[in-house]
């Protein structure tokens, strides 16, 4: 397959590991980790999958600015600052949330990167695609060329990062000898669920695949998914079977709200950190890896009845469990 221009940011390819201690309770399944956290160190992650293609594009469009939107602690925001920086590029940042007095985790790294932060009040956040459109406009009048990036990179281009990685995984069955049962991750903005819906496909792997929304609900997903995809079909000229049905979102694990977790969340993050010495985050990984495992240990009344081999793709997330380190028990 001819992908489109890429840059090489990432550290790839990242290991698979097999989980050796965390307790599942003699359900029979064995939990890999696809350790996407090692893309890099400040840069690590799903997203720098996904941007290396978003960059290139801004690149190849001329562009000297960058602007893309998220949460205040959002990964994506911190990645693109930082790749912005390590390739010249002007970043701006449009955050959701008022200015903190203290900055930490992701956003103190957006800081230190060099970031532009626009910072957009919980409710006007509807408008800060206009917003974006609008620091646009003011950067082209200064004689500027500002490439948007949506949130989370997720769109036509950014579904390439998940598409290349299932090349990747494929790869990694046949060296591990493992067919995966099911292949989960968390979805928030769902690129990396729909790269990995398409590229399953295109690549002919094993497991089908499961995403734990950590946001909105699962006819949001389907929307927004089966939109990406269309886009790209158009965009690129590849046919692929895709259809609405292959999207499976499960829903149950929000907690409560974007963000915010309940305590079995950050339990069940601090299981995994004790026994296999792996850390989630409470905003995405730490949801999808507990809901996943609740699934389990439902057996044949979960969504994975039977399954065996279950492949969970940790996406990163490591510098947002310090802003919400009150929340642990350590009693």
């Amino acid at each position: 397959m001819q992908f489109p221009k890429r840059l090489q940011l990432a550290n790839l390819p990242t290991p698979i590991t097999k989980l050796e201690r965390f307790p599942l309770h003699g359900s029979g399944a064995q939990i890999w980790v696809k350790r996407d956290e090692l893309t890099g160190t400040e840069v690590s992650g799903n997203k720098i999958r996904k941007l290396e293609f978003s960059l290139a594009e801004a690149l190849e469009q001329g562009c000297n600015t960058v602007i893309t939107c998220g949460g205040l602690q959002s990964n994506h925001c911190r990645s693109t600052a930082i790749l912005c920086s390590r390739l010249g590029l002007k970043v701006h940042l449009i955050l959701r949330g008022e200015k903190p007095e203290q900055p930490g985790g992701n956003l103190l790294l957006d800081l230190l990167a060099g970031a532009e932060i626009t910072y957009v009040l919980e409710q006007d956040w509807a408008t800060h695609e206009d917003l974006a459109r609008k620091l646009q406009a003011d950067y082209a009048a200064s004689g500027n060329k500002a490439f948007f990036i949506p949130i989370g990179a997720s769109d036509e281009i950014g579904l390439w990062g998940y598409i290349a990685a299932c090349k990747e995984l494929k790869e990694d069955f046949e060296q591990l000898g493992m067919i995966p049962d099911y292949i989960v991750t968390a979805t928030g903005s769902g690129g990396t669920q729909g790269g990995l819906l398409v590229g399953s496909k295109l690549f002919d792997l094993p497991g089908k695949v499961i995403a734990f929304n950590v946001c909105d609900d699962a006819a949001y997903f389907e929307k927004k998914i089966h939109e990406d995809v269309t886009l790209w079909q158009r965009r690129y000229k590849i046919d692929v079977d895709f259809q609405k049905k292959d999207i499976n979102t499960i829903e149950g694990y929000v907690g409560p709200g974007y963000g915010l977790a309940s305590k079995e969340v950050f339990s069940t993050i601090a299981e995994l950190a004790r026994t296999d010495g792996l850390f989630l985050d409470p905003v995405y990984t730490g949801k999808a890896f507990h809901g996943m495992v609740t699934e389990i240990l439902k057996g044949k009344e979960g969504c994975m009845p039977d399954a065996v081999n279950v492949l969970f793709i940790h996406t990163g997330g490591l510098f947002g469990v310090f802003p919400q380190q009150q929340y642990f028990s350590f009693a």
